[in-house]
């Protein structure tokens, strides 16, 4: 465990490093980037409508039998801004593009194509790594804000249309705007750019070190999910607890 931590840490220096050689390989950015943010809009739009209905549909009976019903916008706002949206981006990111991103290292680790970089004096992160991470950190964000949205307006819609709640989409927002500060969604934007350079160094790791044939490329895709996932929470805590001073 603590071999693999200290390879992803220098391997995360070294990205950094080579972040100057950046516009060399602004096309593989630029792929990665669609494939990551155009290509998962739809997922995101479907899973953040839900999240957003479901929070509003479970805590507004509750609030509104309390008489407290003009704070079901604000608590479903500050929860899918400050917390639900990042998270849930992140690991919906980890099992469909950080899951890709180590199959596709990991073939070529297994197949010795990174072995022929090396004998061509193309250094691995810059090439394969370096994009990758780069277009993650700026798509996940964009996806968190693009998630948030679309997480209120399902909380507006189903709020406005369930008979237990009754409170119109006008009342919602007011009771949004007066509960989320601009300061909530940028701590929310901020731990997606986090939670992008775990699941990138992750997968981007796990795939350089497979071993081992199919097998060990299907090893290497788990082990990328389930370490990217478990570290996204662990470090939700410590980013909620730095923020929260």
């Amino acid at each position: 465990m603590f071999q693999n931590i200290g390879e992803m840490v220098l391997l995360f220096w070294h990205t950094l490093l080579a972040l100057p050689l950046m516009w060399r390989q602004r096309d593989k950015v630029f792929d990665q980037f669609y494939e990551i943010g155009n290509a998962s809009l739809l997922m995101v739009c479907v899973l953040s409508f839900f999240i957003g209905g479901v929070l509003a549909l479970q805590t507004g009976p509750t609030l509104v039998e309390r008489g407290l019903h003009n704070y079901v916008g604000g608590l479903v706002g500050f929860s899918m801004a400050k917390e639900l949206a990042p998270i849930m981006m992140a690991i919906l990111i980890a099992g469909r593009i950080g899951s890709a991103m180590a199959a596709e290292i990991g073939s070529m680790r297994v197949y010795q194509e990174i072995d022929a970089l090396q004998t061509m004096n193309i250094n691995p992160v810059h090439y394969l790594v370096l994009p990758r991470l780069v277009a993650i950190a700026f798509a996940l964000p964009m996806l968190v804000v693009f998630s948030i949205l679309v997480g209120w307006l399902g909380g507006a819609v189903v709020a406005s249309a369930t008979s237990q709640i009754d409170i119109t989409m006008q009342a919602f927002f007011v009771s949004m705007r007066d509960a989320v500060k601009l300061e909530d969604v940028a701590n929310g934007v901020f731990k997606g750019f986090c939670f992008a350079w775990i699941v990138g160094v992750v997968s981007c790791h796990q795939g350089l070190v497979t071993r081992g044939g199919p097998r060990g490329i299907g090893r290497s895709v788990t082990k990328a999910v389930v370490n990217s996932i478990i570290l996204i929470v662990v470090f939700d805590y410590v980013l909620t607890r730095i923020l929260l001073k």
